[in-house]
């Protein structure tokens, strides 16, 4: 962006702590709270916001240095030397909320970053139901809960409970209900050992599921790349994306280790340009996508809605995350069944300092 057009910029945050209603759980832990940054850019007639959002164990920006690094962004935009080309790397969440602030700041209305039908009220988005970790009560509690809202693709995760246990959660989901009529994914947020992967994989392609997500712990693409061979069930990678700089590295990454699925959490790999650049990627070694949120407030599920509408998939997104908050910020999103709408006669919460 030209510094005549940002020299006049003015920044500061707020953070805000989301509560979870009820304790989320994966193979990583279990929230019951996350952390999220308020960017504000103002240009003096009009004002956006963006989100940076923190996974505990899971961002790589999650460090103690994060607000300071914040603060000093700000400053370096109120003092109108900061570089808004430069790409903030190691703070991915801080790039994401710049690049979602600056798209609010000059949009055609509140909040919206990317008008198209969806913005307008005219079209859904097929979310995917998600399920969470829990006992074995309370995970068929929700399966139930998503089938009867007409859900026709479930997420689960696994990895908590012992594998005989959670197969048969997923055995009660394909006896009920075809793989023409549910799709299943799972997702093991790198739960297993390579050979403990070669079982549940085994398991997992009788049941006739659609993929699997990060079923070993990143950073091991050689072993990932086996899995990806050999694997009955298309794998899709997650965590693996995640801190992978520049583009060289993202494409040898993907090529040195094949996989089937790539998951996108625009929030935790540094904006939508950077996501851009994993689905060129992901289209040139024919590899599929789907984006997730990072269990951001509806600030920052809004921006990546209304970027994922723009890229014209049918495939079911990752982003049914909104009523996960006690605290969320009341907006248009609205899920009717399986699909997210934005309502646009429905007004936004004030976010303010």
């Amino acid at each position: 962006m030209k510094e005549s057009a940002t020299k006049h910029i003015k920044a500061s945050f707020k953070k805000h702590t989301l509560r979870f209603i009820r304790p989320a759980g994966t193979s990583r832990g279990v929230y019951h709270t996350k952390n999220s940054w308020f960017l504000f850019l103002n240009d003096g007639d009009n004002t956006g916001v963006g989100e940076c959002s923190i996974l505990t164990g899971l961002s790589i920006d999650d460090c103690p240095g994060f607000e300071a690094r914040l603060q000093r962004v700000c400053n370096n935009i109120n003092a109108g030397i900061y570089d808004f080309n430069s790409v903030l790397h190691e703070f991915p969440a801080i790039q994401f909320g710049l690049e979602t602030a600056l798209a609010d700041l000059h949009s055609t209305g509140r909040h919206i970053l990317f008008p198209s039908e969806f913005t307008r009220g005219e079209k859904g988005i097929p979310t995917n139901g998600l399920i969470w970790m829990g006992n074995k009560k309370y995970m068929h509690e929700q399966i139930a809960q998503k089938l009867d809202a007409g859900f026709s693709c479930i997420k689960l995760k696994i990895g908590s409970l012992d594998w005989p246990s959670e197969h048969d959660l997923v055995a009660g989901m394909r006896k009920q209900f075809s793989a023409s009529e549910l799709t299943i994914r799972v997702d093991a947020n790198g739960a297993y050992s390579f050979d403990e992967a070669l079982k549940v994989l085994s398991d997992l392609a009788k049941l006739e599921v659609h993929s699997i997500e990060q079923p070993i712990k990143a950073g091991e693409w050689e072993q990932m790349a086996a899995l990806c061979q050999h694997s009955p069930v298309p794998i899709a990678l997650d965590e693996e994306l995640i801190g992978v700089y520049p583009y060289k590295r993202k494409k040898e990454l993907v090529e040195t280790i094949s996989p089937q699925y790539l998951i996108l959490k625009p929030g935790l790999l540094g904006g939508f340009k950077a996501s851009d650049e994993w689905i060129e990627l992901a289209q040139n070694y024919n590899a599929g996508w789907w984006a997730t949120s990072a269990l951001e407030s509806n600030i920052g599920l809004n921006a990546i809605a209304q970027w994922v509408f723009t890229k014209d998939v049918e495939t079911h997104q990752g982003l049914g995350t909104g009523m996960l908050f006690s605290n969320n910020i009341d907006s248009p999103l609205t899920l009717t069944g399986e699909k997210l709408f934005y309502q646009p006669t429905k007004p936004w919460a004030t976010v303010s300092l």
